[in-house]
């Protein structure tokens, strides 16, 4: 970012925000700050939330104090029926049709980089800045922008980025993508911050507690049926409460005596189903995605590379090849077994540090 520009950053309250903001503020461009409400805490539904989340009035007054501090214009906008349509009523709606969603990347590219890029636009912005640990870079091979690892690996976020579209990519910016948390946190305590120390959020943050179910209850009661546990044999063990309680993988909290140990192996939302089998059932070499988006790579492009995927936030990325089955959908062949692939949640190649492409893991294909 050598020219100046006027770019919008999206400030959460948080400590990665704010110095995102300053940065860019130091480096001569113009900066303005918008906080998105995304969540009415006023409401009773959501006042617990309103406590807590990134979206609070806390979190507001965290960024308006940065924005007093670095002499920055700051607006907070209400973006709280883009959030119930694009984020929240999705999330209740997978988990209806037995998948596991992660909010999370479906905020980023659907409001930070969709909704709010649009309003951007409209405030004559160049470009949308966020605190996102990836870096965005030019593949001169194949002409297109991608989203890379960043600097730091335990905080690298690439894997949430995927779904980040070539226009949206072009206007994106992420200032962290070469720092350390570290050193962002020594930076913020140099520039003044009022929130270097400021802890982080593990949480969704319109679920308190990150307790997904009772959020489910209250919001969504809908996606709460009762329904058979069945063994790889089609048998009934047990009942359930409702599948929107269960995920692949989970032992726990499945109410079955004796024998082996059971895991959730598979859901069946038409028979409103928990399948349980022994662990060994929930290793697999083949996933299949589809909601496609390409990164490094441009469509049809398949295989090649030194590929590796991630099926999970934070997991290690294991070698693996791909192949296109159907239009805007691929095979993903791994060289050694994955545990518990769950559909719903997000699958992500990568092409040297660089995401080639992702998409939603999809309920396998009956042979």
């Amino acid at each position: 970012m050598t020219a100046r520009e006027r770019i919008l950053v999206a400030m959460s309250g948080g400590v990665d925000s704010a110095v995102a903001a300053a940065l860019l503020a130091e480096a001569g461009h113009e900066v303005i700050g918008i906080t998105m409400q995304l969540w009415p805490a006023t409401e009773d539904s959501g006042a617990a939330i309103g406590l807590k989340s990134c979206c609070s009035l806390g979190a507001v007054q965290d960024a308006r104090r940065v924005a007093a501090r670095l002499g920055l214009r700051h607006y907070v906008l209400n973006f709280r029926e883009a959030f119930r349509r694009l984020v929240r009523e999705p999330f209740a709606e997978a988990y209806r049709t037995g998948r596991t969603p992660n909010p999370c990347i479906w905020c980023n590219h659907r409001l930070k980089f969709g909704v709010l890029l649009q309003r951007a636009q409209e405030l004559d912005c160049d470009a949308v800045a966020t605190g996102h640990y990836a870096r965005r870079v030019w593949r001169q091979e194949t002409g297109r922008w991608a989203v890379a690892r960043g600097k730091d690996p335990a905080k690298d976020q690439s894997y949430v980025l995927y779904g980040l579209t070539q226009e949206q990519l072009a206007r994106a910016r992420f200032p962290l993508g070469d720092l350390l948390k570290s050193e962002t946190r020594r930076l913020a305590a140099g520039f003044g911050l009022p929130v270097a120390e400021k802890p982080e959020s593990q949480e969704i943050c319109f679920v308190p507690e990150d307790d997904y179910a009772a959020y489910l209850r209250r919001e969504a009661p809908d996606t709460i049926a009762p329904g058979p546990i069945l063994d790889l044999a089609g048998r009934e063990i047990g009942r359930h409460e409702g599948i929107a309680f269960y995920t692949i993988g989970q032992r726990r909290r499945l109410g079955l005596n004796g024998g082996q140990p059971h895991y959730v192996v598979d859901i069946n939302p038409e028979q409103k189903a928990v399948i349980v089998g022994p662990e060994a059932a929930l290793y697999g070499k083949e996933v299949w995605l589809e909601e496609l988006n390409y990164g490094a790579w441009s469509p049809p492009t398949a295989g090649g590379g030194r590929l590796r995927a991630m099926l999970r936030y934070r997991m290690p990325a294991a070698p693996c090849s791909v192949r296109k089955e159907t239009e805007g959908r691929v095979r993903v062949t791994f060289y050694e077994p994955q545990r518990a692939v769950t559909p719903g949640q997000a699958g992500v190649l990568y092409d040297d540090d660089c995401v080639a492409l992702g998409g939603v893991i999809a309920r396998r294909p009956v042979e």
